[in-house]
């Protein structure tokens, strides 16, 4: 029982600070009317509480018994977790109030995914710490790539309203686009790496473990066509200039492949066929 309600007391916190932002950021009213539900000196800490709860959620739904029980709402969850703090980390040293304002909303859904899709059986071979290693990777990798294609979700917004009377406010204390293309790029090329260690690990995990060359199943194909895109899409930022809408249509076709790759595929065998 204890373990039920703190994912529901994290998803109702993730749901305040969102709605919190949502009134002082992306609806921000033309006068302070002050009864804010928290100080605008304590917004950056007021995360880190839910974000303390989701690990420890996560830290109970992964390794509740014997190995790694990493089903399909764990893996979600995981992601959106990683990718919170991975954001409130960036925001001491970048003005992303925007992102925030989405990440906490999704945050208050993904810390209760476990509950409704939990693991159906432990995940093979993770008492190696190999494996655990090439985990760790892969989901820094989907955290930061997750990023980005919210950064790109939010840079198109921004594009779509430059040319209208009034913006909202979340919008207009954002950076100058140029300056969140950058910052995109950076997550973008980091992203990148973790993911090349990803597939090069579970490449080498096949060989070591199963004694036998990666099979190009549904999982590993996206991701190799999900690195393929990043890929070009890195290059054609390095040697043509890809910038703005290309830039944004690659990072969302990357992100959605990788999604696919990953996510996809454990959803079709544990939600819909049970396995």
């Amino acid at each position: 029982m204890s373990g039920i309600l703190a994912y529901l007391v994290a998803s109702l916190l993730y749901g305040l600070i969102g709605w919190h932002f949502w009134r002082t950021r992306w609806n921000a009213p033309t006068k302070s009317g002050g009864g804010d539900i928290i100080a605008p000196g304590r917004e950056r800490y007021a995360i880190l509480a839910p974000l303390a709860l989701h690990g420890y959620t996560l830290y109970e739904s992964v390794f509740a018994g014997i190995g790694l029980s990493f089903g399909v709402g764990s893996a979600v969850s995981a992601i959106v977790w990683l990718t919170a703090i991975i954001y409130w980390v960036s925001g001491f040293f970048n003005r992303l109030e925007g992102l925030q304002t989405l990440i906490a909303p999704v945050a208050a859904v993904a810390v209760l995914l476990p509950l409704v899709f939990p693991s159906l059986r432990p995940l093979a071979n993770t008492e190696l710490p190999a494996f655990k290693a090439h985990i760790s990777i892969a989901m820094l990798a989907y955290s930061l790539l997750t990023i980005a294609a919210l950064h790109a979700l939010l840079m198109a917004v921004v594009e779509r309203r430059l040319h209208q009377p009034t913006m909202p406010s979340v919008l207009t204390n954002l950076p100058p686009l140029l300056t969140m293309e950058t910052l995109l790029f950076r997550v973008i090329w980091v992203g990148f790496i973790l993911l090349t260690l990803t597939l090069i690990s579970g490449v080498v995990f096949s060989e070591e473990i199963f004694s036998q060359p990666v099979k190009f199943t549904h999982k590993n194909l996206f991701g190799f066509i999900s690195w393929g895109v990043f890929a070009a899409l890195l290059a054609g930022r390095q040697f043509y200039g890809w910038r703005g809408r290309i830039a944004i249509r690659w990072t969302l076709a990357g992100f959605i492949i990788l999604l696919l790759a990953y996510l996809g595929s454990k959803f079709v065998l544990e939600v819909i066929l049970q396995r």
